[in-house]
């Protein structure tokens, strides 16, 4: 599983708000342009959400499912994007010394036809994507505390 890192001024509780808010999701996601429902036990284990992604018309319905939630500290996810698959999300905050906080994602394709795509080009694909994913959930977080 590949991973990305950003250390950002906002603290852990911050960056857990806008995790925690699943109505939050397509303003931080790259690639979720809208949400349809956020189950109303989210972030917790088993709940829900319906997004889409793409752009109209060309708009896929989908869904995010919660594995684990450790507030203020870990969330698993199980991302959906069929056809492409579905992909374990692995999201863990650090405080930092300063009092901000270190956001540590991971993720990989566990199943669908695009497993076929060798690891090291998926993760060359990934990469960039899920920095571009931290660095819009760090201003969010640091926007709202701020």
């Amino acid at each position: 599983m590949g991973e990305v890192r950003r250390t950002t001024s906002a603290t852990t509780a911050a960056v857990w708000e806008v995790l925690a808010n699943g109505w939050y999701y397509p303003a931080w996601v790259v690639g979720a342009t809208r949400m349809r429902a956020v189950s109303a036990n989210w972030p917790a284990a088993g709940a829900l959400l319906h997004h889409s992604v793409g752009a109209w018309p060309l708009l896929v319905n989908d869904r995010t499912e919660s594995l684990r939630c450790e507030p203020e500290r870990e969330l698993v996810l199980l991302a959906s994007v069929w056809p492409v698959g579905r992909a374990p999300v692995h999201l863990v905050l650090s405080p930092t010394t300063d009092g901000g906080c270190e956001i540590v994602m991971g993720e990989d394709l566990a199943e669908g036809p695009a497993r076929l795509v060798p690891a090291p080009v998926r993760q060359a694909l990934f990469g960039p994507r899920n920095a571009e994913t931290l660095r819009r959930l760090a201003y969010i977080a640091e926007r709202r505390s701020a």
